[in-house]
């Protein structure tokens, strides 16, 4: 990864640890707070959190947070997202009307990839969480708000404008990265495609907020791949 260098000498785990968990405390106190003041509809209020959580992947690259620290927090924020869903916790990250694990399914997504790509391979533990944070985010706010194409597939419904946001913001994503590791425009452009397809598959064909874990793991796993075949 060349995108920015990580602090170097490493920081005291006391600081990646206040660093990175005043990050997301900051998010989720945004959250509540828009869901108390009713500023935004409550799946807005979910996206900010989901894409701002997301985006905590980028601190810990800087501050280059060893790999059990990672799974650790991942690990607990899914065990407080557990007891939310029965007790008033974080309202403002779980009220979406509708039932959906996902925020559950997010967390474990984040320890998963920092325990399979975090020591050796961080730049695909970036791909998977930034690639489930900004493309299922946006799409499904461009859904939403600008979707006058639905379709439904297994009861879900979801709607082309939603599912192209999601390919676009995938291959942003994946492209870079993949440029960083193989090292060729034309094979990174095809390793992206790839990704892009395999992403907004995950994310349409899945349900009860599973493309939290699926979408993740799927694409960082398909972009490891195809640049191990690739390179």
């Amino acid at each position: 990864m060349n995108w920015f260098s990580p602090l170097n000498p490493i920081p005291p785990v006391w600081l990646q640890l206040g660093v990175a968990g005043l990050w997301v405390a900051g998010v989720i106190g945004l959250a509540e707070g828009l869901n108390r003041a009713r500023i935004s509809e409550p799946e807005v209020t979910r996206k900010i959190v989901h894409i701002g959580i997301g985006n905590v992947v980028v601190l810990a690259w800087w501050l280059q947070l060893p790999v059990w620290m990672g799974v650790g927090a991942s690990l607990l924020f899914g065990m407080i997202t557990l007891l939310s869903y029965r007790y008033p916790i974080l309202p403002g990250v779980n009220s979406v009307g509708r039932q959906s694990y996902g925020t559950f399914f997010y967390a474990i997504s984040f320890a998963c990839l920092f325990g399979l790509f975090w020591r050796s391979h961080p730049q695909f533990t970036l791909l998977g969480i930034l690639t489930m944070a900004w493309g299922d985010g946006l799409a499904a706010l461009v859904g939403q708000r600008w979707g006058k194409h639905p379709y439904q597939l297994w009861g879900g419904r979801k709607s082309w404008e939603g599912s192209l946001t999601m390919a676009l913001v995938s291959f942003a994503i994946a492209l870079p990265v993949l440029l960083s590791t193989l090292g060729t425009g034309v094979a990174a452009g095809l390793a992206a495609v790839g990704v892009a397809i395999a992403a907004t598959g995950l994310e349409v064909l899945s349900k009860l907020g599973i493309d939290n874990l699926t979408v993740p793991l799927g694409s960082a796993a398909i972009a490891y791949g195809l640049s191990q075949w690739l390179g």
